[in-house]
C-alpha cells in the first residue's frame, strides 16, 4: 500500500465527514502527523500518527491502513485510537 493525502484519509475513515472539513482543520493548523503539523496535501502512510484538536478535545490515533476505496462498516479499521502516554 502506499500514501494518501491527510484530508482524504480523514474522510475515507469517516473521522470528518466531509473533504472541504477536513482540509479546513488541516490548514489552520490544528493537526499533526508525526509530531509535526501538517497540511491538507501532507501523506500519511500506515505507523504514522496523527493528533487531531477538535475544539476542547483531542483525538490521538495511528494509522493501519490507506485505502483508496472503503465501506462504511470498513472505516474504523483504518486507524487505532492512542491513549494519552503513546
Amino acid at each position: 500500500m502506499g500514501s494518501m493525502r491527510l484530508d482524504k484519509f480523514l474522510k475515507n475513515s469517516r473521522i470528518i465527514k466531509r473533504r472541504t472539513v477536513a482540509k479546513e482543520a488541516a490548514d489552520g493548523g490544528r493537526i499533526t502527523v508525526n509530531g509535526k503539523v501538517a497540511k491538507a496535501g501532507t501523506n500519511v502512510d500506515v505507523g504514522d500518527r496523527l493528533v487531531i484538536a477538535f475544539g476542547n478535545q483531542t483525538m490521538r490515533l495511528e494509522v493501519l491502513g490507506v485505502p483508496e476505496v472503503v465501506r462504511k462498516d470498513d472505516a474504523e479499521g483504518m486507524y487505532r485510537l492512542l491513549g494519552e502516554d503513546e
